[in-house]
């Protein structure tokens, strides 16, 4: 069963231009106007395919030289994208305004200093995105969305005929109204790096700014700071200030640039615009457990490939195509057991994280917490790399394995995310097989789960990201053990061997086991165990002698192997 959900309808590239201002975003050519909203927030990757939505606004990170922009928004204009954002400055030659004009595509310049992740959050925020899936057909819901506390800001400041900014707890910034370019530095400062520089906080709680603030349920008149006698930069502006409450709990605040205190009209004013903010806040903390709800609910019944899986899968925005299904967990390093509902918090962090990474490898990418799994569904249509490769394979004279190699890639970008998360618990990440299609996702799942078992059994010491044809015999031993019962193991001759290991603290299962690993070569197996070939021979005949076995004998040889494997694989009782 499927809840109906709308999306706010996308914001339009004017009306970006318009929340923004010319403080991050400035335009250089093509026509804004002709964009109706946009579809969706992607960088641009040079070494790649686009994989764009349609009316995607493209982030260029890294372009600068004015034809290599050119071409790029010639190649984007096929692909139906809206507008490109590159860093400032950017110099409008012929070539690149006639490719604007040609492709349709509007080339945006932003400000250098500012962060290109911060830039991405904002701009999602605008356009309103509620995580990939909604149903077009649906009543509209009522709720409001987050690209609203933008809207909010903007109504207060004309309320108050001031720039307006709005922050949470930890002075981050969540949305601002235009006028904000002539303020002062630090509000610059702030909307460049979407929060209030470190210094500026610290004056405030030296001050006292924020005990009062959080004290009072009125604005609260904050003085300019002082500027050290060097300083060439104008005086930071005085500020008006109040708290923005949900019953007892600071969310938040609400900062209006004002050179005096404000009359009782104005404070009034803000008062009540403070209670507006706070339902749109506590609002979107509702709308965004809901959406993880939703999404993990679609996401497990596309997995499933059910009788809803195919209108599931429509939902999360994916479309009928190649994809793997990735599988995230992290286990506490120390035991290398799973995580108490405790840690919780960290396995949320790492999944918004990974749902992050997957993201900006493929727009159409989902993620979903499932239990104490991370699930993340990654189209992966062949690059540019991959089809030369297969070019070259046939070229060979050998099969193009297309599905060996998006496996590669996807342990290839599961790697780089556990490369460059931080986290003081030990991330694993299962890859299952390509689902060719929608209909074989729940395959790729199942091998994504049996490659991430045996990542968490330690059976592969070490290694963090596994495809299941990497631990496939490990996976098969590990589901052979689920079917043994704990007390038949070990049996036979491989008991007698242990029991009298722990009796007279000898080590004979383990020269079996290290015999039995080499195939019998002695040499290797001695070396393995650091002993003298003649010392290893005899623990051998040893080992034959008081477990009765004949290891001339491969049916008993295959017993041994198999039991002595089962009992290092067997997970913890408590597992």
């Amino acid at each position: 069963m499927f809840i109906p959900v709308t999306s706010i309808p996308p914001a339009n590239l004017g009306r970006i231009l318009e929340e923004l201002g010319t403080t991050l975003l400035e335009v250089v050519c093509g026509d804004v106007g002709r964009v109706d909203a946009i579809g969706g927030i992607v960088i641009h990757d040079p070494l790649d395919e686009p994989e764009l939505p349609r009316n995607a606004l493209v982030m260029g990170v890294g372009l600068h030289d004015p034809a290599d922009i050119a071409r790029v928004v010639t190649r984007l204009g096929h692909h139906g994208a809206a507008a490109l954002v590159v860093r400032a400055p950017v110099v409008a030659d012929e070539r690149l305004v006639a490719a604007a004009r040609a492709s349709g595509v509007v080339v945006l310049a932003f400000a250098r200093g500012a962060s290109w992740t911060h830039l991405g959050g904002m701009l999602r925020t605008l356009t309103a995105e509620n995580g990939g899936f909604h149903d077009a057909d649906a009543p509209a819901s009522g709720r409001a969305g987050s690209g609203d506390l933008f809207a909010v800001a903007n109504a207060i400041a004309a309320l108050l005929d001031a720039p307006v900014t709005i922050e949470d707890r930890n002075s981050r910034l969540l949305a601002f109204s235009s006028r904000q370019e002539d303020v002062d530095p630090s509000r610059v400062q702030t909307i460049l790096g979407r929060q209030v520089p470190e210094h500026y906080t610290r004056i405030l709680e030296e001050r006292g700014v924020f005990q009062a603030i959080y004290r009072s349920d009125r604005p609260v008149f904050v003085d300019s700071l002082p500027v050290a006698d060097d300083s060439r930069e104008p005086a930071e502006l005085p500020r008006a200030a109040i708290a923005v409450r949900a019953g007892d709990e600071i969310l938040g605040t609400i900062w209006v640039v004002a050179s005096e205190p404000l009359d009782e009209v104005r404070s009034q004013a803000l008062h009540e615009a403070s209670k507006l903010v706070a339902m749109h806040m506590v609002s979107q903390r509702a709308d965004a457990d809901m959406e993880r709800r939703l999404r993990a609910e679609l996401l497990a019944t596309a997995l499933e490939s059910g009788p809803g899986a195919l209108e599931a899968t429509r939902r999360l925005g994916l479309e009928d195509e190649p994809a793997t299904v990735l599988a995230l967990t992290v286990v506490d390093p120390d035991t290398g057991r799973s995580l108490p509902a405790r840690l919780a918090t960290e396995r949320k962090r790492l999944t918004d994280a990974f749902a992050m990474h997957l993201s900006a490898v493929h727009p159409r990418a989902t993620t979903a917490l499932i239990g104490d799994v991370a699930y993340g569904i990654l189209p992966l249509p062949p690059g540019r790399q991959d089809r030369a490769a297969g070019r070259q394979r046939r070229q060979d004279g050998r099969l193009a394995r297309s599905g060996q190699d998006a496996e590669e890639r996807a342990s290839g970008i599961a790697a780089q995310f556990l490369a460059r998360v931080g986290s003081c618990l030990r991330p694993l990440i299962g890859v299952g097989p390509l689902a060719t299609d929608s209909s074989d996702l729940a395959r790729s799942r199942a091998g994504a789960d049996r490659a991430l078992r045996v990542l968490r059994s330690g059976a592969v010491a070490g290694q963090r990201v596994a495809r299941l044809d990497d631990v496939h015999v490990e996976a098969l031993l590990l589901e052979l053990a689920d079917l043994v019962p704990r007390g038949d193991l070990p049996s036979g001759a491989v008991a007698r061997i242990v029991a009298y290991d722990r009796r007279c603290q000898t080590s004979l299962a383990e020269t079996l086991r290290s015999w039995l690993d080499a195939f019998g070569d002695v040499a290797v197996a001695s070396a393995a165990m650091f002993v003298h070939p003649n010392t290893f021979r005899y623990r051998l005949r040893r080992a034959a002698e008081v477990g009765g076995i004949d290891l001339n004998d491969p049916g008993a040889r295959l017993s041994a192997m198999i039991q002595l494997r089962l009992m290092s694989l067997r997970p913890a009782p408590d597992d």
